[in-house]
Formats: C-alpha cells, structure tokens, sequence
C-alpha cells in the first residue's frame, strides 16, 4: 500500500485521530520554536554569530536527547500518559511564552538557554509518551503502518512550523519583535496540543499497570546498568561496533560542517538576517534531499554489494565532495556539498542501523539501541565545541575542512580494508 493509504486506512480510528492530532500540532510548534531560536541565535541581524554561541545553540537542542531521552520511560511507564502528554505541552507553553518575553527584551544570555533546554527536555517526555500510547489507539496488525507514518508526517509538520515561522518573521521583522512573535506563536501551538490530548481519557493511553511497578530509584539505576551492559555487548559484536564507532566520526564531522555552513551563511555569505537564514534554508533543503536520496538508494546499493563496501564508498563519497565543492566556499557550491553530505548521513545512517539489527541479540537490542542514541547526538554536540575552538567567525576554514575530508578519507579505507580481508576469509574457507 502507498504511504498515503496506509496513512487513510490507520486515520478512520477515532482514537489514533486524536493521538495523531496531538503530534502534529506539538510538532508543528516544534519547527517553528526551533526556527526562532535559530533567527535568534545564528541570524540575528544585530551581531555576527560567534562559534561558541552556535556550539552553545546545539548543546542545548541535542543534550535533552542524550541526556534525558533514557530516563524518559522510566516515568512514561508510571504516569498515566495522557496526563504525561498534557503536562508537558502546558510546561512546554509556559516554558515558550517566557522565552519570548526574554527575546523581546533582548535577553540572550543563560536564563534564555535554560528556558530553551528546560523546553527540549520536557519534549523529550511528550514524544516518548507520544510513542509509547500508539499500540493503545491502533490495532495490533496496523502497528507497523502507523509507525511508519505518524514520524514522517510529524516531521512535515515541522518543517512546515518552520515555514511558518519564516512567514512570522516577516510580519515581525529581522529584529527581537519578529524573534519574540514567532516563540509566542509556538506556545499557543503547545498550548493548543494540550488541549488536543485532552480529548482522550486519562487512562486510555496506559500505562497497563498489572503489577507493582519497581520505585523510581530502581528504575533509574536500572538505566545506567543497561547502558552498560548494551555498551558491554556491542564491544564482542565486531560490525556492529565498528558501525557505531563510524556513526560517531560521521556525526563528528557532519556537526562541524553544519556549524560551519551556519557561521558562512550569516557572517561571510551574506550579513545574516533574512538574507542569511534564506541562504541557510537553501542548503538545510539540499541536505534534506540528500537524506531522501540516502534513503532511497541504500536499500538497492546493498542489494548489490556488502554493506561495508557502500559505508566505503559513501565516506568516499564525502571526502570528495568536501574537497570539490566545500573548500572553494563559494555560495553556489555549498548547497551541492550539503546535498552530498545529507546523501552521506542518512546512507551510513541506514547502513548502521542494519548492521546493528542484524549483528545485536534481540534480547539487548533496546539497550544498544539507546547507547547508539546518546552517541548520535553526544557526538555532534561535541563536534560543535570542537568547532568552536577551531572554526573563526567567518566560517572559511580550508585546514577545518581538509581535516574533515580527511577523516571520511580514513573512515572509508578503514572499511574498504575489512571488506578486502572478508573477501579473503570466504576465499580461503573450507568448501569454499
């Protein structure tokens, strides 16, 4: 069935409509708070954007999702979840219409971040929440539809929350008004989902408390222990570590160029403002057609050749591409290098994820899968203090992106060599 059937058939049960509602109107409003914060932060016309303020924006809309996204469940699985949804859209509301009323009064410093973490942290319960009451409101043999539908469209409804706030700050203008209008905006729009999740009873969505659920202390402890103990397991299951490590080194390099691309696009490219978020939207919609790209053609590469070669040939890929269309920091070649690298990020992205289903016991797979998790975003968070170290205001760097080249160079011959040396061991097997 094509995405928009399954999309139909899933939508003609009341109670997913409403859940479903939910999520697109709290990620409508994600999109177009988290636009604002970028205009405030990376394009505000009023100042050139330094790299510690950019690596400073990333920390504080990535370390909620290393941070905080493990413990989310231990307390979605106590409370009842529409409660969890309901809450939250409401301290997200309270948390988006304060951090407006600091931008309208120039307040940039860390009571503006905090307001900005406190905000993605509760996000990281309402989402939980969210993904945790679907089997509730779908049956059990369209699970598998309405998963892999609702994400997709709560991504469309971000992007189009950022459209939104563009349209916003048009109304508003480039400065601390426009700024200010667009978060006020987003806390109607968690206001609004608040109100959506209240359509739903208190304990429809779960949890199924059957037995006494352990105390919260336990619970908690329990998530450092599977941490470590799917971070134990990954280390004996060779290609999914080896997966991992290259998820970690591509999320490094892929964090620098993006904070590069920002500082280029509002400090060298253009003065910032409108001008320079316009440059910016341009190369992030590249990316985003090299992710759909990735998407697509990872599924066919390795139908064709081991996984390991295309992760090779991907990093090659990047190397190439940074080297051929990044380092001449020209504008109109920079959106071809985004488009490249987003082809790159979501083609290894997809590889790994295979080689650590395939290679990971099932019985550790959700731990494994949460130690890959912080180390997505731990891992471009730290890129982004890197850069700030190493990348000047201007952005233009021709060492930061050799260097990156580089690593992608190293990465790919890295697997290029263990595909050689499998080739070798099916050679020499006996039988073979």
């Amino acid at each position: 069935m094509s995405f928009h059937g399954d999309l139909r058939d899933v939508l003609r049960g009341a109670r997913f409509r409403r859940l479903f509602a939910t999520r697109v109107v709290s990620q409508f409003s994600d999109g177009a708070f988290q636009a604002g914060l970028a205009g405030y932060v990376f394009f505000n016309p009023e100042q050139h954007t330094s790299a510690g303020a950019v690596a400073a924006a990333f920390a504080v809309l990535l370390l909620p999702f290393s941070v905080v996204g493990p413990f989310a469940g231990v307390f979605i699985d106590r409370w009842s979840r529409r409660q969890v949804l309901f809450v939250s859209a409401l301290a997200k509301a309270a948390l988006a219409v304060a951090a407006a009323g600091m931008a309208a009064a120039g307040s940039d410093g860390a009571l503006f971040f905090a307001a900005a973490l406190c905000l993605l942290s509760v996000n990281r319960f309402f989402l939980a929440a969210l993904s945790a009451a679907l089997p509730h409101v779908v049956a059990r043999e369209k699970l598998m539809m309405a998963n892999a539908v609702t994400p997709t469209c709560g991504t469309v409804a971000s992007f189009l929350g950022a459209g939104t706030a563009a349209g916003l700050r048009l109304l508003g203008g480039d400065g601390l008004g426009g700024t200010a209008l667009i978060l006020l905006g987003a806390g109607v729009g968690f206001a609004a989902a608040g109100g959506t999740a209240l359509m739903l009873r208190r304990r429809e969505l779960g949890p199924d408390l059957d037995d006494e659920a352990p105390a919260v202390r336990a619970a908690v402890r329990g998530v450092f222990t599977g941490l470590a103990d799917g971070a134990r397991h990954i280390w004996h299951r060779t290609p999914a570590r080896d997966g991992l490590a290259t998820i970690a080194g591509h999320r490094f390099v892929f964090g620098i160029s993006t904070l590069l691309t920002l500082l280029l696009y509002n400090n060298t490219f253009s003065a910032g403002g409108v001008a320079g978020l316009a440059g910016f939207s341009v190369a992030l919609g590249a990316s985003g057609a090299g992710f759909l790209v990735g998407a697509v053609a990872t599924p066919w590469a390795t139908a064709r050749m081991s996984t390991g070669l295309w992760i090779a040939a991907l990093l090659g890929g990047g190397c190439a591409a940074l080297l051929l269309f990044g380092l001449p920091f020209s504008p109109p070649l920079f959106p071809i290098a985004a488009f490249c690298l987003g082809v790159v990020s979501q083609g290894v992205k997809v590889s790994v994820d295979t080689l650590v289903q395939r290679h990971v016991d099932d019985a550790y797979r959700g731990r494994v899968f949460s130690v890959y998790d912080m180390l997505f975003n731990a891992a471009f968070v730290a890129a982004a203090g890197a850069a700030a170290v190493a990348v000047p205001p201007s952005g233009v760097s021709a060492p930061v992106v050799a260097a990156m080249a580089a690593a992608y160079a190293a990465m790919g011959a890295c697997w290029l060599l263990a595909h050689r040396r499998a080739d070798r061991g099916a050679a020499h097997a006996p039988g073979a």
